[in-house]
Parts: structure tokens; sequence; C-alpha cells
């Protein structure tokens, strides 16, 4: 059943979350109109089939707006949106929500029509052609109502959450931005300062770089710009989480100023650690899950990933999580399958018989 009766979702702004919702939005079913000001990325869009340009003069206005433009713009492109009658309702999609709710409250003319949400999905790249239809699949997707907000704007900002695949949860908008200051926020500054450590590094010690630090820094190559906008949006809330961290290393330093009589503090740290890491959700927002592992050794040339995976589908083993590591100065890579512990020695046994070659 179609929750907007046939009528359209209007999405303003086609960077990577707002084309990852048309392709979504648009593999359901629903008719989605497409506005951006920058014409290069609205073209984009439309060829990957995320929806169709806005007309200038629609028949009617749009079931809700979904605004995906940086925290700083929500409010006059909300405005410009309702003030126009280009859609009933409008939702933004902004990672941080006190700031374009406070703004829309004061801005815009019968602000009860909008109501703040966040998607809890991204990719370190940035740009329409980064775009998946499958972005927010089983991801938290947190609307934040107030007491002036009507129903209908939480029900239609509900409705593209679930034809996106995402699960909705609401929160208050000071609650939202606490937790993304924890989660999300905090964790780009360290993997950005860590990565900055790199830029002026002699070549014969990056070289030497593996997995552990490509997984810590790998966020860190989000647009500055886009990082810029967040970080100032929510420098309240993100603040004492760094204070935190910032208390933290000033007690591993003490630590390793005498490495030896510090290493109870440092034993407590990393236990913290590990304990921390367990309280992650696991897939799809389940209760995390430790994996079984398997090691193949690939070629490096065209076709064998998918072959690989191929051959364990037809092993019959569902594999959860999978990573690829190349190793330097060979035309090999490493991949690890992770699979539900218990099938490692399965799926061993089928992609060896396969001609695969195991490792580990």
């Amino acid at each position: 059943m179609d929750p907007f009766g046939g009528r359209a979702v209007l999405v303003v702004g086609t960077g990577l979350v707002g084309t990852s919702l048309g392709l979504a939005l648009t593999r359901a079913g629903v008719d989605v109109r497409l506005a951006d000001a920058k014409p290069e990325f609205l073209a984009e869009a439309i060829r990957l089939g995320a929806g169709h340009a806005e007309p200038e003069t629609p028949a009617e206005p749009a079931a809700l707006a979904v605004v995906a433009v940086p925290p700083e713009a929500v409010a006059t492109v909300v405005g410009e949106v309702m003030s126009g009658g280009r859609a009933e309702y409008a939702t933004d999609v902004a990672s941080v929500k006190v700031l374009p709710t406070t703004q829309v409250r004061e801005r815009v003319p019968d602000p009860g029509r909008y109501v703040g949400s966040h998607p809890m999905a991204g990719r370190e790249v940035s740009g329409p052609s980064a775009a998946l239809a499958d972005l927010f699949a089983g991801r938290p997707w947190v609307i934040c109502p107030d007491d002036g907000t009507h129903q209908q704007a939480v029900t239609r900002a509900l409705a593209v959450a679930r034809l996106a695949g995402a699960v909705p949860m609401t929160m208050t908008a000071t609650e939202h931005d606490a937790a993304v200051a924890l989660v999300s926020h905090t964790p780009h500054v360290v993997a950005a300062l860590m990565a900055g450590r790199l830029a002026g590094a002699p070549g014969h010690e990056v070289r030497l770089a593996g997995p552990g630090v490509t997984d810590v820094t790998r966020i860190a190559g989000g647009d500055p710009e886009l990082w810029t906008e967040i970080l100032t949006a929510n420098a309240a809330a993100v603040r004492p989480v760094l204070a935190g961290l910032r208390s933290d290393l000033d007690r591993l330093m003490s630590a390793l100023e005498a490495p030896v009589a510090g290493q109870p503090v440092l034993r407590e740290l990393l236990r913290d650690g590990v304990d921390g890491r367990s309280r992650l959700p696991g897939k799809h927002g389940s209760a995390r899950t430790e994996f079984g592992t398997v090691i193949v050794a690939v070629d490096d040339r065209p076709g064998q990933l998918a072959a690989l995976f191929a051959d364990a589908g037809a092993a019959g083993v569902n594999v959860e999580d999978v990573r690829i590591e190349h190793s330097p100065g060979e035309p090999i890579g490493l991949v690890e399958l992770d699979v539900r512990p218990g099938a490692e020695d399965e799926l061993t046994g089928s992609l060896r018989a396969r001609g695969w070659t195991i490792r580990g």
C-alpha cells in the first residue's frame, strides 16, 4: 500500500544521501521529484534512476519534502519549500538536529509541518555517483518530533524511513545530537587526526601501514567542508566527548612515562576499549555476534572475487561480512569471510574442494 496515495515525495539535494534515498523510494514504487542547486548533481541523480526533475509548476504539492542539505541551510530550504507550496510537509536528513529544528521554529510559518530526522547511514565518499539504493537498509533512522509537530509530519517521515528499509526510532533533538557526538562526530575527528599524522610522515613508515591503520582512518576521507559544518553545528555536544577522550589520553601519556609501573592503567584503558566495542550493535541492529573467519588467497585479476562469492554461495554458507587485505609486492589479496560460528569448517572444506587456497 502506498502511504502517500500516489503522490510524490520531493527530495531537495542530490548528494550521497539524497540520491540514495531517491533510488530507494523509486525502487519502492514512489514517484520521486528531485531538485538541486547544482545542475550536474541533479543530472547525475536522474541518470542513475533516483527520480525525475521537479516540475516548474507541479499539478499538486508533494506529500513530503526531504531536505538533504547541510545543517546551516536546512531552515532556509524548508522555508522555501513550504512557502512555495512545493510540499505539504517537510523533514530533513542533516546529521545534527538542534540547530535546524530551532531555526525552522524561528523562521518558518506553521513550523509544525516540519519534523527533523536523520538516517544513521553514510559512506566515506560523497556525491550522487556514490549513492546506493540499499544505503539505509537495516540502519536506524531517527525522527525528532516535539510538542508542536503535526502528527502527519511524523507519519510521513516514518513512511519514508520504512520504505527506504531503515529502522525508525524517535528521540528529542537534544538526545540525538548527544548520541551522534559520541558514535559519529567524535570518531570522525579521531580518524581525521590520526590520518593527519600520516600526511607528513616519512614514506618508509607509511609503507608499513596495514589493515589496522586503514580501519582507523577509513572515515577520514569525508568531505572536509561538510564535516566543518557538522562539527560547528554540533560543537556543544562534541566538546564533552572530546574532553573525556583528552582525559583518557592524559592518563595514557602519564602511564607511558613510566610504562612498567603504568601497566595497570594501560591494561584498564585497553580493557575499557574491548568492553566498549562489545556494546556496538551487530548486523541489522541485533546483538553483536562473534563470527568465525575463513581467509582465502585470491589472485589480483578480474573476476576472482565474483567467483569466490559464487563458490561460497554454492557451499550454502551465508557470508556475514567481508574484508580484503592486499599483500604488498605480491599479485594476490587475502579475503576474510566472516561466517556464523561453526560454519567455517564447512566453508573451508567446500572452497578447498573448488581449488581455493585457504590461509590460517
